[in-house]
């Protein structure tokens, strides 16, 4: 056990580049998955039953199978049809659909948490149903599905781990292979344990802030608040 080998491998460039490469295989991956998601979830509204034969098909194919049985198909399976993708775009196709499958529930849920006495209201005002979908249902709908939200973008940063199946040079697989070299696996595991702590902790934080920033209740108290400070004492009016 040698800590300033931990420490020498926390600086160094591989496994720098192997945490920024995870940290965008899980952005990107989970910025297709919300539209994937948003996208199931409103199809899910209509009343056109082929179209909603066809989502819960989807649902049913990537909720039942493994993600790393998806990443595996894809890279492999595809192209036999002639469709050739590199390793990191096979990784982020299969893990965008897999997340697009979950989202699709939660954003479902969230959409169905507004109350529709707002739609009903919003079409007697004379909006549309796309206007009434837009700046009525959908900004209310992303404040409750927000925790949601930010446990599968923590989720999708441990997940993103199983991509080195297919030879991405991310995180885990710089650890595995500079540990095999030297057999130091403590080490190696330990500075890419660091790393994932450190991208978790910053993802939480983020969403503890985006969280307080979107509550309405805050603004609804600073509101009160102030008046009321301004109310002089008792004692002072007597």
């Amino acid at each position: 056990m040698s800590l300033e080998l931990v420490f020498d491998y926390l600086l160094s460039p591989a496994f720098f580049h192997g945490a920024v490469l995870t940290l965008l295989i899980t952005i990107v991956s989970l910025f297709f998955g919300i539209i994937v998601g948003l996208v199931i979830a409103l199809l899910q509204e209509t009343e056109l039953r082929a179209v909603k034969a066809a989502t819960l098909v989807y649902l049913w194919l990537f909720r039942g199978t493994p993600v790393l049985f998806q990443i595996i198909f894809i890279y492999n399976v595809l192209p036999g049809f002639g469709i050739r993708l590199s390793a990191i775009l096979s990784a982020v196709l299969a893990l965008s659909l897999n997340e697009g499958a979950y989202m699709a529930e939660i954003l479902r849920s969230g959409l169905h948490a507004v109350k529709k006495g707002q739609r009903t209201a919003g079409l007697a005002l004379g909006m549309t149903r796309a206007s009434v979908m837009r700046f009525v249902v959908m900004p209310q709908a992303a404040r409750i599905v927000l925790p949601a939200v930010g446990n599968q973008m923590i989720g999708m940063l441990k997940t993103s781990a199983l991509v080195s199946v297919v030879a991405v040079e991310e995180l885990l697989l710089v650890a595995n292979q500079t540990a095999s070299a030297n057999f130091r696996y403590f080490e190696a595991l330990s500075a890419a344990g660091i790393y994932y702590l450190a991208l978790t902790t910053i993802f939480m934080v983020f969403q503890s802030i985006l969280e307080r920033s979107l509550d309405p209740k805050r603004g609804r108290r600073g509101s009160i608040r102030k008046p009321l400070s301004l109310i002089a004492p008792k004692s002072e009016i007597q």
